[in-house]
């Protein structure tokens, strides 16, 4: 036998799929199964997110610490209403999602200094680059 090199009928067969490969694949469908039957809820929540929320608060009698009103039986102890302000990322994220990623700009960089450093420093990496060619 040779040294080294591949040995016949060693490692997976060719399009094959790992054991963990597979296992994320199905957690990946299990989670988009479950996401996609909560979606309307979902986007309406984050929707309402993106524009700003406002919620019920009490004042608990013992601490005088005011406190989401969650539970429907507590409504008629709300004392305010507070606003969260609009969420930006929310915003940007939902469309992001719908229209796509915006592309990002080329920066343009100004090299300050020296000129005859910042030409020499060029001059080097053109030299080299050309040496490896």
């Amino acid at each position: 036998m040779p040294r080294g090199g591949v040995r016949p009928g060693a490692g997976r067969r060719r399009g094959s799929k790992s054991r963990t490969t597979l296992t994320k694949e199905a957690m990946r469908e299990h989670v988009r199964q479950r996401v996609s039957a909560e979606l309307d809820p979902l986007l309406d929540a984050q929707i309402a997110n993106a524009k700003g929320i406002e919620y019920l608060v009490a004042r608990d009698p013992k601490s005088g610490k005011f406190t989401p009103v969650e539970d429907k039986g507590r409504i008629a102890d709300a004392t305010e209403i507070w606003l969260k302000q609009p969420n930006v990322q929310a915003f940007t994220d939902l469309l992001n999602r719908a229209l796509d990623k915006p592309k990002e700009q080329e920066q343009e960089i100004k090299l300050t200094g020296d000129d005859a450093l910042i030409a020499a420093l060029l001059n080097g990496r053109k030299r080299a680059k050309e040496a490896r060619i």
